[in-house]
């Protein structure tokens, strides 16, 4: 495998699939099918998923809710959203931890760096849920400081388009994609990946991004193997 430790960063929308709202059985099953195919070849998976299909905190405060009583809801969602993929892998035999960056010891362990990373040396899945546990920090800047902290290989952040383009390209029939673009690159053109707080943490500790399509199935597969899936961000 290319990679032996890995993040996987998902996004709430994602598990809706064609709902407008919640979360897609058919899609949560994808994806926990994706996920036991490489832990089953022994590369160790973190997984940071987002709460936008639930609520979004940045939502809830344009229209008049106070910001930081809306970014706690979204962290609530990110649990949530957590159990939901921990049970999804659980029912295919694989072995999982949720751990929240807000305490919720009923349903999920605290985050503990030192007990993460056993839990991955141990071939276990760990979903972190809660965010960084701060309003004002995206699900993003979770999943780079959590990769850092667990000293992951790289970000796989796993969307509904094949990489990072020119421009949009659900809008932009003629946007071009990149194989592979600096950090740099990246801030100079403008181009959307991460929210600048994530990406500049991960420019400054120099871990890579890849940006692909969660949605094809075999492409995380791929992704590990080393084949050339998406968009590589590198310094």
């Amino acid at each position: 495998m290319h990679y032996k430790r890995i993040l996987l960063k998902l996004s709430g929308e994602a598990l809706m699939g064609e709902q407008q709202y919640g979360i897609d059985a058919n899609r949560l099953d994808e994806y926990a099918e994706e996920i036991k195919s490489v832990i089953d070849k022994g590369v160790e998976v973190a997984i940071v998923i987002g709460g936008g299909n639930i609520f979004r905190g940045l939502a809830g405060a344009s229209q008049g809710m106070d910001r930081v009583q809306g970014d706690h809801m979204g962290m609530l969602a990110t649990v949530i959203n957590g159990l939901a993929l921990q049970s999804a892998l659980e029912i295919k035999g694989v072995q999982t931890r949720l751990q929240s960056a807000i305490k919720i010891n009923e349903v999920a362990e605290p985050f503990i760096r030192r007990r993460a990373i056993r839990h991955l040396e141990k071939g276990r899945v760990v979903i972190f849920g809660g965010g960084t546990g701060n309003p004002y920090f995206t699900t993003d800047s979770a999943a780079v400081l959590r990769a850092i902290e667990i000293k992951a290989d790289v970000i796989l952040k796993g969307t509904r388009v094949d990489g990072i383009y020119t421009s949009d390209p659900e809008k932009d029939k003629n946007a071009t994609k990149f194989d592979s673009i600096s950090f740099n690159e990246v801030l100079s053109k403008g181009l959307k990946v991460m929210d600048t707080t994530a990406f500049t943490l991960s420019q400054e500790n120099e871990l890579p991004i890849v940006v692909f399509d969660m949605n094809t199935r075999g492409n995380l597969m791929k992704i590990v193997s080393g084949e050339n899936i998406g968009t590589v961000v590198n310094v």
